[in-house]
């Protein structure tokens, strides 16, 4: 936006249309001592030339972006991006515009969140998916919420391999309801004791079961038999998925039997842009999608039979009463749906699956890296592309040794669940398609070196 400066008539007008003598007469109310005597502390007004440099010389001391060898994941991964992303989502229309308000005169902004929705329902396997959240873990809570008013129970069961992230997230958004969290402990060594554990809490008051795939540690369950044992309760069915590439290779969460799935959206158009922004992905099944948060674009004709797009549902506090309104969400993430959005169309059924393949490749790599170092155990038996290890020194002090070599050696598991005992010497690591080569030879020499 332009600067435009006023002049003494302008001012001097304006002063008197209001019956001001001076520009004093505006402070009037402010008590006289508190009044300042002389300017504040700050420089005077400055061309725009001058501003500029200022401003450049202030830029230069940041530093490039991490380019060296890099296996960091734990809920946000570094993928490719096209540029043609980035080119489309910075178009006027797309980069200025805001939640419509007479939503119906958007047609553009309902039929790319029209897409976006029957991209997000195909891939989660499901019936329906709302118009974004503003992440995942804001969306796990969303969804125990929303599993409280469909079952009208007030247990929800967190398994113990959720990322510790999305628990306390959980657990803060639902704090000053009647929701009780049962929150397991992780078991990052053995996945299936971690099911065992969610079966023996299962009882008559369970609301929800709360499990991810490929959950935080990267092990990866067909979770049929655990959605038979919810069902049979009573309850429902909730599958996180931090990694949203994994959807091209590994069987849907609305094949397995998901009642509701929660993702993050951010692996398919986003860059990790140092925290952010994120897109939070929810699906469900036709008979929840009245307690579904957030908002639902629909399709339709007009009058003479042309097809438009509707805001068919929008059950958020701002737009109905608040005793029915499902969420407080005040908006959608529109433009980070939208680089989704356009990522997926460009990759098509074809790419997100050799998309996804070629990252389970790269782990591969990653763990036979990792299977090469004798002091290293290697945990998982069945992952994509992000695998645990468990080493004879805490995780953290060998990333930050690894740091120090030039390398971003993963995520301590300590980090996500702080004051955990048996997750201190467990280290997370991610491949995507950007590792090379090299950055597994390189990371093989570092552990080697670290742990020596």
């Amino acid at each position: 936006m332009r600067y435009l400066p006023l002049t003494d008539r302008d001012r001097k007008e304006m002063l008197k249309s209001i019956n001001a003598a001076g520009i004093n007469d505006l402070y009037r109310d402010v008590p006289k001592e508190a009044w300042l005597n002389e300017p504040i502390g700050l420089p005077n007004h400055a061309s725009e030339l001058q501003v500029e440099r200022h401003f450049q010389k202030l830029a230069d001391q940041n530093q490039a972006a991490f380019s060296g060898p890099f296996f960091v994941g734990a809920g946000a991964y570094r993928h490719h991006v096209p540029a043609s992303v980035d080119h489309l989502i910075q178009r006027g229309e797309f980069l200025t515009s805001y939640t419509p308000y007479q939503p119906e005169i958007s047609q553009g902004t309902l039929q790319y969140l029209f897409e976006f929705q029957t991209q997000v329902a195909l891939l989660t396997g499901m019936d329906v998916a709302n118009a974004s959240l503003y992440d995942g873990s804001t969306g796990c809570a969303e969804a125990i919420l929303m599993a409280q008013r469909v079952t009208r129970r007030r247990q929800a069961i967190l398994s113990g391999n959720l990322h510790g992230q999305y628990r306390d997230v959980a657990e803060t958004v639902t704090q000053f309801t009647d929701e009780k969290m049962d929150k397991l402990e992780p078991c990052p060594e053995n996945p299936e004791q971690d099911y065992e554990r969610i079966l023996r809490h299962l009882n008559k008051d369970t609301s929800c079961v709360v499990v991810q795939n490929p959950d935080v540690f990267g092990h990866i369950r067909d979770l049929t038999p655990l959605a038979e044992a919810v069902h049979e309760k009573g309850a429902l069915l909730v599958v996180v998925v931090t990694e949203a590439v994994s959807f091209g290779a590994l069987k849907s969460p609305g094949e397995m039997g998901a009642d509701i799935v929660v993702g993050e959206g951010q692996s398919i158009g986003g860059g990790l842009n140092f925290g952010g922004p994120y897109l939070g992905l929810f699906a469900t099944r036709d008979q929840f999608v009245r307690q579904m948060p957030g908002r639902l674009c629909g399709e339709t004709v007009d009058e003479q039979g042309t097809r438009g797009y509707v805001l068919t549902l929008s059950t958020r506090e701002q737009h109905i009463r608040r005793e029915k309104a499902t969420s407080n969400i005040c908006t959608n993430s529109g433009l980070t749906a939208l680089a989704f959005t356009i990522h997926m169309t460009l990759l098509g059924e074809k790419g997100i699956r050799a998309l996804a393949m070629l990252n389970h490749k790269k782990a591969c790599e990653l763990r036979d890296t990792l299977k090469g170092i004798p002091s290293i155990e290697v945990l998982n038996k069945a992952f994509f592309n992000e695998i645990s290890v468990k080493l004879p020194i805490p995780a953290a002090a060998v990333v930050e040794r690894l740091a120090e070599i030039g390398i971003l050696g993963g995520v301590p598991a300590s980090r996500i669940f702080p004051g955990v005992d048996n997750v201190g010497n467990i280290l997370i690591l991610a491949a995507t398609e950007l590792n090379e080569e090299s950055d597994f030879k390189a990371l093989g020499k570092g552990l080697k070196e670290v742990l020596k």
